[in-house]
């Protein structure tokens, strides 16, 4: 029988990328760690507070029936200057089935991190509200809508840490394990591919998604190309923070995930970024379990 390992779980920001979060959890479980205590930015803490409060099965259930078409009408556009949507309606969905719970009344401790725009710091939600906290988390600028708290305005968690390694709670004898949505891309030319993509996308959402955009944003207005752009280059800055932050703190396991492995809305694509993260964690598991046997092998060899 194998010895259950305590873990303590860091999941980081991404868009629907955070989807392959579900995936390593599952993987983790199965392979009999235990994961007891996590913490998350942005779609990381949507995922972190869902599992902590013991509905991540019925979350899993539910973003699997989505399509393209689903998606659309969750999407709340508003004609604010400060984002193209209000992230109000995904959230009210969500409670039907999953009513909201205090953070301090979660089965394990959970934190989920937004970022004080107007201070410039993170803010910290260990208490109060599952739902208040993950959507000052997931208030991607320019995209969501940002979150009116005290006498602040709050953004998404990933803007100042995308990896929020030093807010989970740990006894010191737990394995620390991050995910990380921003890892090594796959393919070539990556980012052109990805500006494609997205520029040559057909249908109403994107076509409505470009005039609100040329309401609120300046640059090339002509097609989605300075959408695009945006998103790549704050990719490639919250990139550099959380590779930073994982090279200072040195994790027992990471878990990378391709950064090219879905755009900001795929939630469509839930099967297969499920899919990556368990795939991503069997793979990183397994290189940390073998080091392990190989380190109870070594015998150590006195210096004379």
């Amino acid at each position: 029988m194998k010895k259950k390992k305590s873990v303590a779980l860091v999941l980081s920001s991404g868009g629907s990328k955070g989807l392959a979060h579900i995936g390593v959890i599952n993987e983790l479980e199965k392979q009999g760690f235990i994961i007891s205590s996590v913490s998350g930015s942005s779609i990381g803490a949507v995922i972190g507070g869902l599992f902590a409060m013991g509905k991540l099965t019925e979350y899993t259930n539910w973003v699997k029936t989505l399509d393209h078409r689903a998606v659309w009408g969750l999407m709340d556009f508003t004609m604010s200057a400060n984002g193209l949507l209000k992230g109000e309606r995904v959230f009210d969905k969500m409670k039907t089935f999953m009513p909201d719970m205090l953070i301090e009344k979660m089965n394990i401790p959970f934190s989920a991190i937004a970022t004080d725009i107007l201070n410039e710091k993170e803010v910290v939600f260990k208490t109060g509200s599952f739902y208040d906290a993950a959507r000052a988390s997931v208030s991607i600028p320019s995209l969501l809508t940002p979150v009116k708290y005290k006498d602040t305005i709050l953004v998404d968690g990933g803007v100042l840490n995308p990896v929020p390694i030093e807010h989970v709670s740990s006894n010191g004898n737990d394995i620390l394990v991050v995910v990380n949505l921003f890892g090594d891309a796959k393919g070539e030319n990556v980012k052109k591919e990805i500006l494609e993509k997205e520029n040559n996308t057909t249908g109403k959402f994107h076509e409505i998604l470009n005039s609100i955009t040329n309401l609120i944003s300046s640059g090339d207005k002509q097609s989605l190309g300075y959408f695009s752009l945006f998103n790549i280059t704050v990719s490639a800055m919250i990139h550099k923070i959380a590779k930073h932050n994982i090279e200072r703190h040195n994790p027992d396991i990471v878990i990378n995930i391709p950064r090219n492995s879905a755009n900001t809305f795929d939630f469509h694509k839930a099967e297969e970024l499920i899919k990556i993260g368990e795939n991503a964690a069997k793979i990183a598991i397994s290189e940390y379990l073998n080091l392990e046997k190989i380190s109870e092998f070594i015998i150590p060899v006195d210096i004379v």
